[in-house]
């Protein structure tokens, strides 16, 4: 089984800066690949940034790209998502979820991090 726990949620003013954290545990696929997903209420669930099992490859949505840094630590199992330069519109439910470099579907996920930012 697999368990993933996001932390670092919280209320901001816009501009201000936020990192979450995604620590993973259990048995997890060998090599795997890393993300972070959102849901603002009344809407779906949509990528924001994601990193290879090496490290090497960050992709990004484009309402977040410049603004916002997926990196992650193998060593300690913990992905990030430093945020910045936030805006109402980056409030919502922050996911992190992995999934196998054999799969294209993120199998595994966390129960979210809640992010509310006031204008």
């Amino acid at each position: 089984q697999v368990q993933l726990a996001e932390s670092g949620g919280g209320l901001v003013q816009t501009g201000d800066s936020l990192r979450l954290a995604c620590e993973v545990s259990g048995r997890t696929p060998s090599r795997y690949g890393m993300a972070w997903f959102r849901q603002a209420p009344g809407k779906e669930r949509e990528f924001v940034a994601s990193i290879s099992w090496t490290g090497d490859g960050t992709w990004y949505a484009k309402s977040v790209q410049g603004r916002f840094a997926i990196s992650k630590d193998n060593a300690k199992n913990i992905l990030y998502l430093q945020m910045n330069s936030l805006k109402p519109e980056d409030a919502a439910d922050y996911y992190c979820a992995i999934r196998s470099i054999d799969d294209d579907n993120w199998g595994f996920w966390g129960q979210g991090t809640q992010v509310t930012v006031s204008s």
